[in-house]
């Protein structure tokens, strides 16, 4: 059933809206997917707090223009499925772009980060950085190495300390 133009307009005004306000936006291929495997991606995209919309063509430009971009969709082949990263920049690349390793039907068209667009060779590098998890992960650790090294030092003294104690009590046992 054809979808009336309130409806068009609705979808339209959701996406552009989500394109606005997501911190980043991947656009990719995903028709020739099997629907379990359809869902497979979209239960991935969840358990991060991505969103998974598809899209046709003509309203990813429009939204893109909406939003201040002007980019040529007649490129993107197939149907379009758009990622929206609602809490992390990187995730939504890295879920694609694993997905697509795995899936040879699954090409990346590019996405929107923060507030421009950016082409599939950029998001294939944004996929490649470490997640904001992790990040903060080595943040910590690098913050803590001084101080667990400064407390390795002092117990070393303290180690050597009872290691001359316990030379001395062997020697005069």
């Amino acid at each position: 059933m054809a979808k009336t133009k309130q409806q068009k307009q609705e979808a339209m005004e959701k996406l552009s809206e989500g394109i606005k306000s997501a911190k980043s936006v991947v656009f990719a291929n995903f028709q020739g997917l099997k629907v379990s495997e359809m869902e497979e991606l979209r239960a991935t995209c969840r358990e991060q707090d991505i969103t998974c919309v598809a899209v046709k063509k003509t309203l990813v430009k429009r939204a893109l223009m909406d939003a201040g971009m002007d980019v040529e969709t007649e490129s993107f082949g197939g149907g379009i499925a758009a990622f929206f990263g609602n809490t992390d920049e990187v995730a939504p690349a890295q879920i694609v772009a694993k997905y697509a390793k795995t899936h040879e039907i699954v090409t990346i068209f590019g996405g929107v980060l923060e507030g421009q667009y950016i082409d599939d060779q950029k998001v294939k590098a944004l996929s490649a950085l470490p997640s904001k998890q992790e990040l903060l992960g080595k943040l910590v650790g690098t913050l803590n190495a001084p101080v667990s090294g400064f407390v390795n030092v002092l117990a070393g003294n303290l180690r050597g300390l009872a290691t001359v104690l316990n030379a001395i009590k062997d020697q005069k046992a």
